[in-house]
């Protein structure tokens, strides 16, 4: 029976939680919430329990792969693992363990009425490995894969290789050598991208995933929300360096990584207009120093199990005297929630990601908010394969695609970082536009999206 998360050791954190609010008087949390008690993180698995219950999922996955070779016309699939190069695909097609060999190979052969062959060749030999594939024995792993070719005759041999994103184009030129090199120059004709494959294999959630991934997006809001408030910031004095540097240590003191650099982007009202030409506002000096009256826009991301969380909140530094944020700022912030409400009612499985866009943006154009949509998908990569949802200005040094591919369609129980801006005239800050941009990691549902945390309704606030 695999370990569920509240069977394991949970790491608390409450009195540091609860240290965030003391001495802030009576006020919401910022998320639309009442301020909260002491809280408990979710409850996370320990490095070895974590492999163990990813190592039943990978039996689950596995039983995914023939459709999806059938379906892209795969009749052979490889990924190579190389020493201190690992290949970012391995830890999902093979268990998620430490790889050493010199070159290591997965494949899977479509073998007809006998479904699918799964064939590992490694430098050490692995009983977890042994599990789920078949291993030749030492210093046989190139006669049993020449072999295997020779027996199965696949029509296509689908490599890391030709893709948009890292993980599908990450062979290496001699690790492609070696196999051109070893099925021959006929068998090299049949070599092709495994971009789609890949995809397609990526971009599909099982449910067991799903109550992980919720602990995980939990534990981000947590910090998050810990970083944005007085417990970290201490206005006049502490830097944008100071906070970005609290979260490492945080994320570390959980034995979790940031998959990106924790970012903050600083709004004032006595400056020109901070956003670039793009629409997007540039990332803070580590110098910056935070001060009374900035808006701080944190973005934040986690991973634990394989996944990947993706947050974004905004902050407002009250002013001596002040209790509250402006009315304008909360109005601007309100123009951002109604950019999500626009898209989780407007998007449906299947439907065309172009379309979902365009309506969105027409439905903020016809309520006068200007808005920036740039969604991406979540899950074994934070900028994960899948579709996304954009609508941004075009950069005007791209070279248009004079064959673009058909627009993806959005695929049911897909996660994504539902990722925008609006940009609003704020009358306090004497009609300056101030940009409020928002992160949350959601799930695709038969109604639209569905936000795995409460939403941010309310700014944080640092007294």
């Amino acid at each position: 029976m695999m370990p569920t998360l509240r069977n394991k050791r949970a790491l608390l954190v409450g009195a540091a939680v609860c240290s965030v609010w003391i001495g802030l008087g009576p006020r919401t949390a910022g998320f639309g919430l009442p301020s909260p008690a002491p809280e408990t993180l979710p409850t996370l698995l320990p490095r070895a329990g974590q492999i163990e219950v990813r190592e039943g999922w990978l039996a689950k996955r596995h039983q995914m792969i023939l459709p999806l070779m059938r379906r892209h016309e795969v009749g052979m699939w490889i990924v190579v693992n190389e020493e201190f190069h690992d290949d970012p695909l391995t830890e999902f097609v093979a268990p998620p363990r430490p790889y050493c060999g010199n070159r290591d190979m997965f494949v899977f052969i479509d073998a007809g009425e006998a479904g699918l062959k799964k064939l590992a060749i490694t430098g050490y030999r692995e009983e977890n490995v042994e599990r789920f594939f078949e291993t030749p024995g030492q210093g046989a792993g190139g006669k049993a894969l020449r072999q295997a070719f020779d027996t199965f005759q696949p029509k296509t041999i689908a490599l890391g290789i030709g893709g948009r994103r890292g993980i599908t184009r990450s062979l290496t030129h001699d690790s492609y050598k070696y196999l051109a090199d070893l099925f021959g120059p006929e068998a090299e004709k049949r070599f092709v991208s495994a971009a789609a494959l890949i995809e397609d294999y990526l971009d599909t959630r099982i449910p067991e995933e799903f109550e992980h991934y919720e602990a995980l997006v939990h534990v981000t809001e947590i910090l998050a929300r810990r970083a944005l408030s007085n417990e970290v910031i201490t206005p006049g004095r502490t830097t944008v360096g100071d906070v970005r540097r609290w979260l490492f240590s945080q994320a570390g003191a959980l034995d979790l990584s940031p998959w990106f650099q924790p970012d903050l982007r600083v709004q004032r009202q006595n400056t020109a207009s901070d956003a670039a030409p793009s629409g997007f506002l540039p990332v803070a000096k580590e110098a910056t120093v935070i001060e009374r009256g900035d808006v701080i826009q944190l973005d934040f991301g986690l991973t634990y199990m394989g996944l990947n969380s993706d947050w974004q909140k905004m902050l407002y530094v009250l002013r001596e005297g002040e209790t509250d944020a402006p009315a304008g700022l909360k109005q601007a912030l309100a123009n951002t929630n109604a950019l999500q409400d626009a898209l989780t009612r407007i998007s449906r499985p299947d439907k065309p990601v172009n379309e979902v866009a365009e309506e969105a943006m027409a439905a903020m154009k016809a309520k006068g908010i200007s808005a920036m949509i740039y969604c991406h998908p979540l899950g074994n990569q934070g900028h994960a394969l899948g579709a996304s949802i954009n609508a941004r200005p075009a950069n005007p040094e791209a070279k248009p695609n004079p064959n673009p591919p058909p627009p993806k369609r959005l695929r049911l129980g897909s996660y994504l970082a539902m990722e925008l801006n609006t940009a609003t005239a704020v009358p306090e800050w004497g009609g300056k536009k101030v940009t409020m941009m928002g992160e949350d990691p959601v799930y695709l549902t038969a109604d639209g999206w569905r936000f795995f945390r409460p939403r941010q309704e309310a700014l944080c606030l640092v007294k």
